[in-house]
C-alpha cells in the first residue's frame, strides 16, 4: 500500500503543547504552574505526516514542499486535538429533560433511569455517532465514552460501530451496574445485572475489541458506573481482569456531598479509602469527577498515577462543587478534562469545557489560578496522560496526526492579535474548521465529512422521539 502523506502550511500559529525540553525532567504529562512553558508556538507553523505519523513540525519553510493531502493554515490557531476523558454519549438522548433540570445528582438520576430504561441498540449507535460528530467539530480527535447500561440488547460494540463511521480515536469503557433499588442501590433493578454476566462480557469485550499498539483507534477500559451501584466484590474482580488483560479502569469518584455521605454510611470510609480498599489505585486507573477529595486523597492520587477526568460544566450543572484542581495539579496528579454526559452538560465542546476548567479556578482562587495555556495542556496532552497514551496530545515527529484548526480571521476572535492562542479560551468557545485524526480530515472548513450530518440528525430526532413517546 502506497503511503498517504499529508502537509499542513502556513498557520498563523502552530502549538505543540509538548513538554519541556529533555534536560528538564518533565515527561509530557506536567503542566506546572501559570505560566510555564507549553510547548513550541511557531509562527508560520506547519507539519508534515506519513501514514497518519507526524513526521516533522515547524516553520513551513523547513517542511517538504508537497504531499498527498495539502491544507494551507493561513488564518489558523493549529494544537494537537483535545482528548475528553469522560462522557456518557447516549445521554444526548435526554438533553434538558424538563423534570431533571435543577435537581443535583441522585435525583436527577433518579429522573431519568426510567427514560433510559428503554434505550436499545439504535440508540446507543445514533447517539453514539452524534456525541463524536459534537466533539470532532469543537476540535476532539479522541474520546473515552463510560457506557454503564444495557437494557434491550443494547450492547458496547454499538459504541464502537459509531467510532468507526465517525472517525474518532475511541475508548470505549464497559460500565456496570449490579446493585439496584431493592439491594439499597440507586439505579432500578431493571438496569442492573448479574456480576457473572458483566464479567464475562467485560472479557469478550476486551478480546473482541482491545488495541494495545501505538496508535490505536480502539481500546477497551472497564469501568463499574459508581460505589452506590456495584458491590466491592464487583469492583475487586474488575481491577484482577483489567490487571490480567492490561487495559485500563475507570468509576466515578467523590462527585458531590451525596457521595460522600453514601460512602461514610455505606462503607464507613471516605472515597479514598474505598478505592485502597478495592484495588482501584494506580497508573492504569482514571477517576471522574472528584470534586470532594480532601488533602489526604489528593496526594494519594499523586503518589500512586491515578488520574482524575475533571468535568467543569457538569459539576456546575448538577451543583456538585468546584473541583480543587489548582491543589491537584500542584501535587502531581495526572489530570484531564470531560464533558461528562449530554445530559447533565448538555453539550460535548471540548473547548468550552477547557474555558470553564479556568475560569473555575479563577472563581476559586485568584485571576492567576489557571492560565488559558495550562488549561489547554490539560484538554491535550493532559489527557492522553490521563487515558494512559504516550502517542497524542502532542504536535511533535513520533505522535499521531491527531489536530484540532481554528480559524481566527472572524468575529469570534477580533482584536485577539495580541495573543491567538489564549484567545482560544478567553473569546471562545468556537468551533473547528478543520480536525484530522490518525491524518484523515474529519472536519473540513467546518463540515464533518466522515458522515451525512443531516441523516444523523434525523436519525437521532427519530430515537428520541421513540424515548419520548415511551417516557
Amino acid at each position: 500500500m502506497a503511503d498517504k502523506t499529508l502537509l499542513l502550511k502556513n498557520a498563523d500559529l502552530l502549538c505543540t503543547m509538548g513538554p519541556r525540553d529533555a534536560a528538564s525532567g518533565q515527561s509530557a504529562a506536567h503542566v506546572g504552574r501559570p505560566g510555564d512553558h507549553c510547548g513550541a508556538e511557531i509562527k508560520n507553523g506547519g507539519l508534515f505526516a506519513r501514514n497518519g505519523v507526524i513526521e516533522a513540525v515547524g516553520d513551513t519553510g523547513s517542511l517538504p514542499a508537497d504531499a498527498d493531502t495539502v491544507i494551507d493554515m493561513t488564518g489558523h490557531v493549529v494544537i494537537p486535538g483535545m482528548v475528553n476523558t469522560h462522557h456518557h454519549m447516549f445521554q444526548n438522548l435526554t438533553r434538558a429533560v424538563p423534570a431533571a433540570q435543577n435537581a443535583p445528582l441522585f435525583g436527577w438520576l433518579q429522573t431519568l433511569y426510567p427514560i433510559w430504561c428503554n434505550l436499545g441498540p439504535d440508540h446507543i449507535y445514533w447517539s453514539n455517532a452524534l456525541a463524536m460528530a459534537e466533539l470532532a467539530l469543537s476540535g476532539c480527535t479522541t474520546s473515552s465514552d463510560h457506557l454503564y447500561l444495557y437494557p434491550n440488547g443494547a450492547r458496547l460494540d454499538d459504541s464502537f460501530e459509531a467510532a468507526a463511521d465517525i472517525g474518532l480515536r475511541f475508548h470505549g469503557t464497559r460500565g456496570s451496574m449490579s446493585i439496584g433499588e431493592s439491594k439499597g442501590g440507586l439505579p432500578p433493578d431493571r438496569l442492573t445485572e448479574a456480576e457473572p454476566a458483566i464479567l464475562a462480557d467485560c472479557q469478550r469485550l476486551i478480546e473482541t475489541h482491545h488495541n494495545a499498539n501505538r496508535y490505536a483507534m480502539h481500546r477497551v477500559a472497564l469501568a463499574p458506573c459508581s460505589p452506590f451501584s456495584v458491590s466491592m466484590d464487583l469492583m475487586r474482580e474488575t481491577a484482577h481482569m483489567a490487571r490480567a488483560y492490561q487495559v485500563g479502569m475507570h468509576t466515578h469518584l467523590a462527585e458531590n456531598s451525596e457521595d460522600i455521605d453514601y460512602s461514610l454510611a455505606s462503607f464507613g470510609m471516605r472515597p479514598g479509602e474505598y478505592i485502597e480498599a478495592v484495588e482501584w489505585i494506580g497508573n492504569d486507573v482514571w477517576h471522574a469527577h472528584c470534586v470532594q477529595l480532601d488533602p489526604q486523597e489528593i496526594s494519594l492520587f499523586a503518589r500512586t498515577g491515578t488520574g482524575i477526568a475533571h468535568c467543569p460544566c457538569s459539576n456546575m450543572r448538577l451543583s456538585s462543587g468546584i473541583a480543587p484542581v489548582r491543589e491537584m495539579i500542584d501535587a502531581g496528579v495526572k489530570v484531564g478534562f470531560g464533558v461528562d454526559g449530554s445530559a447533565s452538560n448538555d453539550s460535548s465542546h471540548m473547548l468550552n469545557e477547557a474555558r470553564q476548567a479556568m475560569l473555575l479556578q479563577r472563581v476559586m482562587k485568584t485571576g492567576d489560578a489557571m492560565t488559558a495555556r495550562e488549561s489547554l495542556a490539560l484538554a491535550t496532552r493532559g489527557g492522553a496522560a490521563v487515558l494512559n497514551r504516550d502517542d497524542i496530545g502532542v504536535l511533535a515527529p513520533g505522535y499521531a496526526a491527531d489536530i484540532a484548526a481554528f480559524d481566527c480571521r472572524g468575529i469570534d476572535f477580533a482584536g485577539a492579535e495580541w495573543d491567538l492562542l489564549a484567545g482560544l479560551l478567553f473569546c471562545g468557545p468556537i468551533k473547528t474548521s478543520y480536525t484530522i485524526i490518525n491524518g484523515k480530515i474529519i472536519v473540513d472548513q467546518g463540515q464533518l465529512v466522515s458522515m451525512d450530518m443531516q441523516h444523523l440528525l434525523s436519525r437521532h430526532r427519530a430515537m428520541t422521539a421513540d424515548l419520548m413517546s415511551k417516557a
